[in-house]
């Protein structure tokens, strides 16, 4: 089954006279919908479809990562929680890219937006310089400034690549 989404993605430009804390929840929140944007008009099929052989890089899939990046930075990094993946497994850590017939946008998008409200929930209120409560595989301790801006920059570098992905799909470009 395919749907098509229609609906346009509100997005807010970033102020430029804002204070830090404002302006990387703002800036998170623009790339965060930046991303949406590069998914909205296509299907199901469409968004499973790859980037460029041999590469099996997709938009839906990089939007299941991102519910994954999501919960992994706010929910077990910052918080503490114990949050099992989402969509990866032991046998395939990068099951939230491969996508199968049967994985739909709708799941996707609904789960990743969870995410983010989970995510603006966990990070309300925090000082940017709180150390997360849990633990990084690399043992590293972060507080939520640099939660901030790793997000920043991991949506970034995604959300150029779902603009190759989009323009290969339907000629589509924007920013």
């Amino acid at each position: 089954m395919t749907t098509e989404k229609t609906e346009s993605t509100p997005r807010v430009d970033p102020g430029t006279l804002t204070g830090e804390r404002e302006a990387l929840e703002q800036w998170l929140d623009f790339h965060r919908a930046t991303l949406a944007m590069k998914c909205e008009g296509l299907d199901d099929i469409q968004l499973r479809t790859p980037s460029a052989p041999p590469s099996d890089l997709n938009l839906l899939g990089l939007v299941r990562h991102m519910a994954e990046v999501e919960r992994g930075w706010f929910r077990r990094v910052l918080a503490g929680e114990e949050a099992p993946w989402i969509y990866s497994t032991p046998e395939d850590h990068d099951r939230d890219i491969h996508v199968t017939d049967e994985d739909t946008y709708a799941e996707a998008h609904a789960t990743w937006q969870a995410e983010i409200g989970h995510a603006r929930t966990l990070a309300a209120g925090r000082d940017l310089d709180v150390l997360g409560a849990g633990d990084h595989r690399s043992g590293e301790r972060f507080n939520l400034r640099w939660i901030y801006l790793h997000m920043i920059e991991e949506y970034a570098r995604h959300n150029g690549h779902a603009d190759l992905i989009r323009e290969r799909i339907d000629g589509a470009t924007g920013d």
